[in-house]
């Protein structure tokens, strides 16, 4: 199936920002990809075939209005890396630019026009954006992440690059596993509660262990100084919600993945296209 067999117009999740930000996730559907693909991924590493993960990038890029080279995010690996985005990196090569993301599970950045997203399938997404100083991020948060407080880091991280005050940042959770379903083993409880985490807000215990990882992050936000009022938590539970969103823990680490992105619009492009 190509693109001009049926009109590949993706299905996205979008989320409310000010100022125009665009701010999505993307769903299983309105794109080409088959079985556990299908039919909207673009992630490059979970062994998708490269000509529907492209068909599928190609037609996102469309639905943006930016060129496929604008689409950025990383080969994540549960760690605490954090990239920005900036003149430099956009003058890379596209070689030295998969160099430079992979290991990396955040994104930073303060260009218009440059969506940043990150790739999951159960993982928790954070977006961020500051009004004040105009910068996005976009955050890779999986239980192991989340132990390390990358949600945090990446808050300090801003401040530290483009002069962020976290009480001006608002905050998106997107699609993520939710507590009933995350079920742990004591060894995963234990780190939760080694790293600091007040266990009787965040765990339950049924059968098993099972953390609320939507609200771990949350709690990270607050106590960064993100005001509550602007972190918005989706709600959806991506093993729930399978037929819409990928969820690794139903479909396996051979499927496709959910890419939530954002982007702050390139407004003198319109300015242009107008004159």
């Amino acid at each position: 199936m190509s693109c001009h067999d049926e009109p590949c117009v993706p299905q996205l999740l979008r989320y409310d920002m000010p100022d125009g930000v665009v701010a999505f996730s993307t769903t299983r559907q309105g794109g080409v990809g088959e079985g556990k693909y299908g039919t909207f991924n673009v992630n490059d590493y979970c062994g998708d075939r490269p000509e529907a993960i492209n068909a599928n990038k190609t037609a996102l890029c469309k639905e943006l209005g930016i060129p496929v080279r604008h689409l950025l995010f990383p080969h994540q690996t549960h760690g605490t890396e954090i990239r920005q985005i900036d003149e430099t990196f956009l003058s890379m090569s596209k070689e030295e630019q998969t160099v430079a993301l992979d290991g990396v599970d955040a994104l930073v950045t303060d260009l218009v026009g440059i969506c940043v997203g990150v790739s999951t399938a159960d993982c928790i997404p954070v977006l961020l954006y500051d009004p004040i100083h105009q910068a996005v991020a976009a955050i890779h948060a999986g239980w192991r992440g989340t132990v390390a407080r990358i949600v945090e880091k990446t808050v300090h991280y801003m401040r530290e690059t483009v002069h962020t005050h976290p009480h001006d940042l608002y905050a998106i959770i997107g699609p993520g596993i939710s507590l009933t379903r995350f079920e742990v083993g004591d060894e995963v409880y234990e780190q939760f509660e080694t790293a600091g985490f007040n266990m009787a807000d965040i765990a339950r215990r049924q059968e098993k262990w099972h953390i609320d990882l939507p609200s771990c992050n949350a709690m990270q936000l607050q106590n960064c100084g993100v005001s509550a009022v602007n972190i918005h938590d989706c709600g959806i539970c991506t093993y729930d919600q399978v037929e819409r969103f990928f969820s690794a823990r139903r479909l396996g680490i051979h499927s496709g993945r959910i890419l939530t992105a954002i982007m702050m619009p390139d407004k003198s492009l319109g300015e242009r296209m107008q004159n």
